[in-house]
């Protein structure tokens, strides 16, 4: 495997992530095993595994890595890239059965995101995936978020709940930020709202994907989506338009 650097191409970046994913996948396919580790609350034995099997594709690629599972490996040169990866997100869905967990994978290098690539590990076949300036596809499709405006039309995603219930149309809490995510900038769904917080390697693959499918992503306190630490957290909302950003963005200050 050719080593990636700043000035790899953007396709050269997605297929190692792809790579990435299809490694995670061979783990998740063969698992039986969904004891918890025993390091942290919510982590499965599984998600170690996983974890390793993408360290093993990334580091040998040369990219720096932020993990949920692993924190920080490698250096994050002004050259070099870093991928922000969550190798297994809706881990608890997995454990019970629900087929809705995915790969997050986004490469970034000091000046932005560069590549993004989620994975429905529970099909293995559903991709959506971006490049910096070429666009969204879903499995090839480009992708283009739905056009709703009005709240009282809109299928909003969730993750947590709101104190008071919104006068949206119809709600959905499906357990897996980043494919949840994907779902607006694929039109499937018109906005997702998050009422906790999210470490970067939940959204950032998926803030890509909406960024390019031409969906609004932004942080409920307008902080930048892209950080480097492991232990920052941000508030990411998501609408199909302008317009309905404004109303999801006045429910999420109104549950504060």
């Amino acid at each position: 495997m050719s080593r990636l650097t700043k000035a790899s191409s953007n396709q050269e970046i997605l297929a190692v992530l792809n790579e990435t994913a299809d490694a995670v996948g061979k783990v998740l396919r063969a698992n039986q095993d969904w004891s918890l580790s025993g390091l942290r609350d919510t982590q499965y034995a599984v998600d170690l595994r996983a974890d390793a099997a993408a360290l093993e594709v990334l580091t040998s690629a040369g990219v720096a890595v932020l993990s949920e599972e692993s924190e920080f490996t490698g250096e994050f040169a002004d050259d070099g890239l870093c991928v922000v990866m969550d190798p297994l997100d809706g881990s608890t869905n997995a454990s019970r059965g629900v087929q809705w967990f995915a790969t997050a994978l986004c490469a970034i290098d000091k000046d932005g995101m560069r590549a993004g690539l989620v994975v429905n590990q529970a099909n293995g076949h559903d991709r959506y995936w971006a490049t910096a300036g070429g666009g969204a596809f879903h499995n090839g499709v480009a992708m283009r978020p739905s056009g709703c405006v009005e709240l009282r039309e809109a299928v909003v995603g969730i993750s947590g709940i709101p104190k008071q219930r919104p006068k949206w149309g119809q709600f959905r809490a499906l357990g897996a930020a980043a494919l949840d995510i994907c779902l607006v900038a694929d039109g499937v769904i018109d906005a997702w709202i998050d009422f906790n917080t999210h470490g970067v390697w939940d959204y950032l693959a998926s803030a890509l994907i909406c960024q390019e499918a031409g969906a609004f992503i932004v942080e409920h306190q307008d902080r930048n989506l892209v950080v480097h630490e492991h232990s920052q957290r941000r508030t990411p909302i998501v609408a199909a338009t302008s317009e309905l950003l404004a109303s999801v963005r006045q429910v999420r200050a109104q549950h504060n």
